[in-house]
């Protein structure tokens, strides 16, 4: 599972109105029938139209200033390991949000009126994504790169040559680009895959708008708060403060599991991506120790995700620095990718 939490920001400004984004989600709701629409929907409610969300969402920001966030944005990236464990994905998706919801809430050290913030003051609308296209981060267009590089030099030099600008065989280099097409390491029902290209399987994921204020319009409850989960005295009495980041995100792995009855690996686990980014040295001797069955399965994960499994230390005599270096690349993209479902 890879979850971000983010303002939303238009040319590098705060937005001042969810319309953009809204818009940008009902993308793949272009050209379907009405009956077929993806709609939003909320702790309680179904069917929610674009125009509703942009309503409440913009008319809920009292005394936040432009240089403030309006609303904060949650995208929940399943695994594809993940998503094959679900019986039906965009039902039990639905579900998961909504219990992912009240783990935001607990989320927040503070009190609202005397009692703990629970998800009814939170503000939010979600909605069921399936298509994912492939990015200029992934691993697959970075490797590509240099086929595409070629080919559109290539190509570049044909139209030079139908100018008149220089001299050469057509048939040649188109023959050359074929080839390269064909060369290139990834590719996707016999095509090279390329930036923007669609991606194959359930690509099923969940984008959610939370609003900055509660449902009150009272109170702030911000996500990207700098303050972690303390207290601080305030006019001589001390306030609670702050968001819990690690809490949201370790709680959001066991509501999944909880409610799938999913088990885990320890590669998947939000407390394995830290201590790989902490301490990676500490990381591959954890993997190292675990029992035969899920060491063997923590491997084929990484394997499959594209970490070449040669260079992956199995033994505390393996666990040099110039070894970790040589992987850790490979294992950051998978896991900025979901692809090992962290």
């Amino acid at each position: 599972m890879y979850i971000t939490i983010s303002p939303h920001k238009t040319g590098g400004n705060y937005a001042q109105s969810a319309g953009d984004f809204v818009a940008y989600l009902e993308k793949e709701n272009q050209g379907k029938s009405i009956g077929n629409y993806e709609h939003f929907f909320n702790q309680y409610g179904e069917e929610i139209t674009a125009a509703e969300v942009i309503k409440e969402i913009d008319g809920n920001t009292a005394k936040l200033k432009k240089t403030e966030p309006k609303f904060y944005s949650i995208t929940i990236n399943p695994s594809q390991r993940e998503l094959q464990h679900l019986q039906d994905s965009k039902t039990e998706l639905k579900t998961y949000a909504r219990e992912l919801m009240k783990d935001y809430a607990k989320a927040f050290n503070r009190e609202i009126e005397g009692r703990a913030v629970t998800v009814d003051d939170i503000k939010y609308y979600a909605k069921i994504e399936q298509v994912r296209t492939y990015k200029g981060t992934d691993k697959q267009i970075q490797e590509n790169q240099p086929y595409a590089t070629k080919i559109l030099q290539l190509k570049k030099t044909i139209r030079e040559i139908r100018q008149g600008v220089s001299i050469g065989d057509i048939k040649k280099i188109e023959s050359k680009i074929a080839r390269l097409e064909k060369e290139a390491p990834h590719q996707q029902n016999g095509k090279r895959i390329v930036q923007g290209m669609q991606k194959d399987g359930n690509q099923s994921h969940i984008h959610i708008i939370v609003s900055r204020k509660d449902i009150t319009n009272r109170h702030s409850l911000s996500p990207g708060s700098k303050h972690k989960a303390s207290e601080v005295s305030m006019h001589g009495k001390m306030v609670k403060r702050g968001f819990n980041r690690d809490e949201f995100f370790k709680s959001s792995e066991k509501t999944f599991d909880r409610l799938f009855q999913y088990k885990r690996n320890y590669v998947e686990t939000y407390p394995a991506r830290k201590l790989f980014l902490k301490n990676p040295k500490v990381y591959f001797s954890i993997l190292s120790g675990l029992p035969a069955n899920e060491k063997a399965m923590a491997y084929k994960m990484l394997a499959t995700s594209g970490v070449p499994l040669m260079n992956i230390p199995t033994h505390k005599v393996q666990l040099a620095l110039k070894a970790i270096k040589a992987i850790k690349r490979g294992v950051g993209k998978a896991i900025q990718s979901s692809s090992i479902g962290i």
